[in-house]
């Protein structure tokens, strides 16, 4: 297996032979069809061409196709907390459809500060002022905005490997290559650290501590100078990398000591996905921006958000957002409905409990399975890393393939990440038997990769 193959990153297993085989089962003509139209009328990119299959309805923690077929839904673009279609949901949509769908700029309306209310009241301290955006990627840049108007600099630190977005001035920020590659010149000013890595990295080996990161951090804002702010995920989601509680007391301190703003982008990870409602609340700090998306939105509308300091509203002379859908009546609906309806229903405590479920399940795999090197976990987020040998933790490629793809054929849908992560998050609303039905399904796909000729 070549070098580039070990390298790949998230989503770029679209390509491959297993791919091709994937798309040899596909009898439905009409499937075939439509596959065929969708690369013949949209631009190609990276990640997402050629699609996977074509959908029809969505339900709870399932995706269906035009065939009938149904997908437990398992990576779901972070969206799903409160699972598909939501009937709590919709309804409050519907409701808000009939009376004021849009909000132009230069007005308000009561869902928007209602909503904005409901964040703030849920964030500690002074963490109380909103700016709504329609994506994750516009709420990364309203934050890099601010932060130069709060701290008068223009430098930031991020991490390799890091996502923040899509847009020209988050992939600045972000770590991924195959973001930035073929771009040219991007947003100045942007260092970039090592993230910390409790499996594999170059600051970490079994016995250690994840501290080393924390003082990179320190070493290269002493080094560089003009840093406003350190862009980081709380717990990065796609393959599920968990700092310590250590790392974080220490990063918070830095950031705070050297007036740096610690900006957390919990876009795919907030809103129980880690058994709270913001991932920050597991280790006991706070940001000073966060960046808010994906489930914002309920799986329905397109919605985000940035809270921030009550001290940070210095900037009534710049817009820092600006966008025609900012204040979206149907978008601060469906969020305060999420919010509510995990509230009402106990959600938190139900993916706390999931949780040890998760563990346990997944730990007599790894007992089963010379595969599995690592384990990384916690609420309804899990990574599953495959190895080809435990001692070299090289990582099992084709294997982790081979099982997203035994993994669809039975109805289980997830994403690879780093080419040999299986990342599982599924709705929040799944229920003990669903997780039960996923996880034998992921065991026998498993069973299938472990025979594959080692080479």
């Amino acid at each position: 297996m070549s070098e580039k193959q070990h390298n790949r990153t998230e989503g770029d297993i679209n390509l491959t032979s297993e791919r091709s085989n994937w798309y040899a089962i596909i009898e439905d003509a009409d499937t075939l069809s439509y596959l065929e139209e969708d690369a013949e009328y949209f631009l190609h990119q990276a990640l997402s061409t050629p699609c996977l299959d074509v959908l029809a309805s969505c339900e709870g923690i399932y995706l269906t196709d035009i065939q009938g077929k149904k997908y437990m839904d398992f990576h779901g673009n972070n969206v799903h907390q409160v699972g598909y279609r939501n009937p709590y949901v919709l309804d409050k949509i519907k409701a808000q459809l009939d009376i004021l769908p849009f909000s132009p700029r230069r007005y308000t309306n009561v869902p928007a500060i209602e909503l904005a209310k409901k964040l703030g009241s849920l964030l500690p301290g002074d963490l109380k002022r909103v700016l709504f955006a329609p994506g994750g990627t516009s709420s990364i840049s309203m934050a890099l905005k601010l932060a130069r108007i709060v701290t008068g600099k223009h430098k930031i630190i991020s991490l390799w490997d890091s996502f923040h977005g899509a847009s020209l001035d988050a992939i600045s920020a972000g770590g991924e290559l195959d973001f930035r590659k073929d771009m040219g010149p991007l947003m100045p000013g942007v260092e970039r650290i090592p993230p910390p890595m409790t499996y594999r990295g170059p600051f970490f080996s079994s016995g250690n501590s994840d501290l080393a990161y924390a003082d990179y951090l320190e070493y290269v804002i002493e080094k560089e100078g003009d840093i406003g702010a350190f862009v980081i995920e709380t717990i990065r989601n796609t393959d599920v990398q968990i700092p310590s509680q250590a790392y974080w007391d220490r990063v918070r301190e830095i950031c705070t000591r050297h007036k740096v703003l610690l900006i957390l982008d919990e876009i795919p990870i907030a809103f129980g996905r880690t058994g709270k409602m913001f991932a920050f609340e597991n280790y006991g700090f706070e940001p000073d921006i966060i960046c808010l998306g994906k489930g914002l939105g309920a799986g329905v509308m397109p919605m985000a958000a940035i809270v921030a300091r009550e001290s940070y509203n210095v900037a009534g002379s710049i817009s820092l957002g600006h966008f025609t859908h900012e204040k979206s009546p149907l978008g601060s609906v469906a969020a305060l409905a999420m919010l509510e309806f995990i509230e009402q229903n106990n959600i938190l405590e139900k993916v706390q409990n999931d949780a040890l479920f998760m563990q346990e399940e997944i730990d007599k795999l790894a007992e089963k399975f010379p595969l599995i090197g690592d384990i990384r976990g916690i609420g309804l987020l899990w990574g599953i890393e495959l190895v080809k040998d435990k001692e070299t933790k090289e990582k099992a490629v084709r294997e982790a393939e081979i099982v997203m793809y035994e993994c669809l054929k039975n109805g289980m849908s997830f994403k690879v990440s780093q080419g040999n992560v299986l990342q599982l998050s599924p709705p929040l609303t799944i229920t003990r038997e669903e997780l039960k039905a996923a996880l034998q399904i992921l065991e026998n796909a498993l069973e299938v990769a472990s025979l594959v000729e080692k080479y």
